[in-house]
């Protein structure tokens, strides 16, 4: 059920879809958010719904997620026409093809091995890895969120500029500043099949924001949840609707 948001009201606010891009979010957005990374789980029928909309924008689809492009493939397979993964550290422009790596700054040793300290002072914390950067996960330990906040601000703070931190769903992100959601959205534009058409992103997170305002500079939507679907759920209803699906 669509519930007060009736897909007509979306469609009138949208191009044909042979003209438009889809840009989509995964967690929180396409599944709903889970206890761990691990264990979200893929609703039925969103990969018809998936792939109906990619046939329908002459495969205009892309995932551009936080996660490594590994983990979409796990979810996903080979439902996105391309992937952008680690906000924009990894893209992968088309299926089987190479996957592009921003330059990153190094990341210092010294952080990990701290981050490493103080999760192990704090029961329930866990510390995500990636290439480039780090999550300080506290879902299963909320009690430890300012803790982590004020030693991830200081080691920002040492790079001057360098990484940035942010807020994630009941994490904190240290990242790379200037390689974000919105550089991927901008990069994947440049290549067919993106190229031309008006770009849709939605999402639902800080991190999301980017490439939000990315797709607005190139006159196109960019929607979150819950402003403008209130759950992960209504969102896929919509998005199977477009193509003349149902949930």
């Amino acid at each position: 059920m669509l519930g007060s948001l009736g897909a007509q009201d979306f469609r009138f606010h949208l191009p044909p879809l042979n003209e438009t891009a889809f840009l989509l979010d995964f967690d929180g957005t396409l599944v709903d958010i889970a206890p761990t990374p691990e264990s979200v789980v893929v609703p039925d029928g969103l990969l018809d719904s998936l792939r109906r909309l990619r046939e329908a924008c002459g495969d205009a689809l892309a995932v551009v997620s936080g996660r490594p492009i590994d983990q979409i493939d796990h979810f996903l397979g080979d439902v996105p026409f391309a992937v952008a993964g680690e906000h924009g550290v990894a893209i992968r422009h088309r299926p089987g093809g190479p996957i592009e790596r921003a330059a990153l700054p190094p990341l210092p040793p010294e952080w990990l091995a701290q981050a490493r300290s103080l999760l192990a002072t704090l029961p329930g914390t866990r510390l995500e890895h990636k290439e480039g950067g780090f999550v300080l996960h506290y879902r299963a330990a909320p009690e430890a969120a300012e803790a982590l906040r004020l030693a991830a601000a200081e080691w920002v703070k040492q790079s001057k500029g360098t990484f940035l931190l942010l807020p994630a769903k009941m994490a904190w992100e240290i990242r790379p500043a200037g390689i974000d959601k919105g550089y991927a959205v901008t990069l994947l534009m440049e290549n067919p099949p993106f190229t031309g058409r008006k770009p849709v992103f939605v999402g639902d997170d800080v991190t999301d924001e980017d490439a939000i305002a990315a797709v607005r500079r190139m006159g196109g939507i960019g929607l979150r949840i819950p402003s403008d679907f209130p759950t992960p759920s209504i969102f896929r209803a919509w998005l199977a609707s477009l193509t003349g699906g149902s949930r």
